[in-house]
């Protein structure tokens, strides 16, 4: 394509400010998108954006949306004793689903974001120009967002520029500097836009207008040690706000959402060495067992090594060795190397 149009996905902050620069520098078509969720704390400069990059910034009303699929999605998943994460929903059906789409409905061939991440354009016949698409790992071992962007479909990922690939969270503040650019809103974004004071639990009493139920806390041998206040005040592994006193720190070890029942154990406990997936995206050759892969069960994991057995759109992670706090809801993420394999939702 000789002369793509380019879409940049702005929200203020100096990662996608730098990605709207160097696409600038790249290409002759571009213009950016401001989206907004209803969650904001003020309005961003849209003209200061404009007047930095060169071209021009249009805001993009997904509240409706993003309420339907990414709020409502983490208050029913919460409130079913599962821990959603709900960035990787919103990447998917969001900013690499309903933005994508309203940006190529504008006249955009690609649409760039500011994540620390890699798109390999795998050409599988070259005669015909059919491409495979895959994720890598970021070049910023700190910044690494490919776990968040690990549900992306090849055909996405086909759509995306990752302008900020092979650079480190240094370099981009180096070229801010150099440019004199500034961001709209210059502190980092937090984990979950939605929530200002992460306070899970009053952000999900407020939404539904539900009140606590109180229950039994109960050790690895059901005996009762203790109350509750509401089931979707805890996740698994969670230690704090559990108030039983022992010999040691109690952990949750299960949500029992049917009974009203928060099960607890001391940390010798809390780890497993398999785990079932569903929802899988799988962006790889399809075998039925895949051995030494490196299995990530939330973002801030390392990684461990495991083999995945597939069936479908589901299946089974064993561990080498046993891993703490594997959290229904949260995404596993499987990686070779630097390559994103695919992901599934934690059962």
């Amino acid at each position: 394509m000789k002369n793509p149009i380019v879409a940049v996905a702005l929200s203020g902050g100096v990662d996608s400010l730098i990605s709207g620069y160097l696409l600038k520098q790249r290409y002759k078509n571009v213009f950016g998108l401001h989206f907004i969720t209803g969650y904001e704390k003020g309005p961003t400069d849209l003209r200061f954006l404009e007047d930095q990059l060169g071209f021009p910034v249009s805001c993009i009303d997904l509240s409706k949306v993003f309420e339907k699929k990414i709020v409502q999605y983490f208050i029913h998943t919460y409130l079913e004793g599962k821990t959603p994460n709900p960035c990787i929903i919103c990447n998917k059906e969001i900013k690499f689903g309903e933005l994508l789409k309203t940006a190529q409905n504008m006249g955009a061939d690609f649409l760039a974001t500011g994540h620390y991440a890699t798109v390999v354009n795998q050409i599988s016949c070259p005669d015909k120009k059919i491409s495979n698409c895959y994720l890598e790992k970021g070049t910023d071992p700190l910044k690494d967002q490919s776990y968040f962007l690990s549900l992306l479909s090849s055909d996405q990922l086909e759509k995306i520029i990752f302008p900020l690939a092979g650079k480190t969270k240094k370099q981009v503040k180096q070229i801010a500097g150099a440019n004199h650019l500034e961001p709209a809103h210059p502190s980092e974004s937090q984990d979950i836009c939605f929530i200002h004071d992460n306070n899970f639990s009053c952000f999900i009493q407020e939404k539904q207008g539900i009140k606590p139920q109180h229950g039994h806390i109960i050790d690895m041998n059901k005996k009762i040690i203790g109350q509750h206040k509401g089931l979707h005040q805890f996740t698994i592994g969670q230690r704090r706000g559990i108030n039983c006193p022992a010999k040691e720190p109690y952990y949750v070890k299960n949500i029992d959402m049917k009974n009203n029942v928060l099960q607890v154990c001391f940390k010798k406990d809390l780890s497993l060495k398999t785990l079932k997936i569903a929802q899988i995206n799988w962006n790889f050759s399809y075998k039925k067992i895949i051995p030494d892969i490196v299995t990530k069960i939330r973002y801030g994991h390392k990684g461990a090594i495991s083999t995945l057995t597939l069936n479908g759109s589901c299946g089974e992670v064993v561990f080498d060795k046993p891993q703490n706090a594997i959290t229904p809801g949260q995404a596993a993420v499987f990686y070779k190397d630097a390559r994103v394999l695919g992901a599934g939702i934690i059962q």
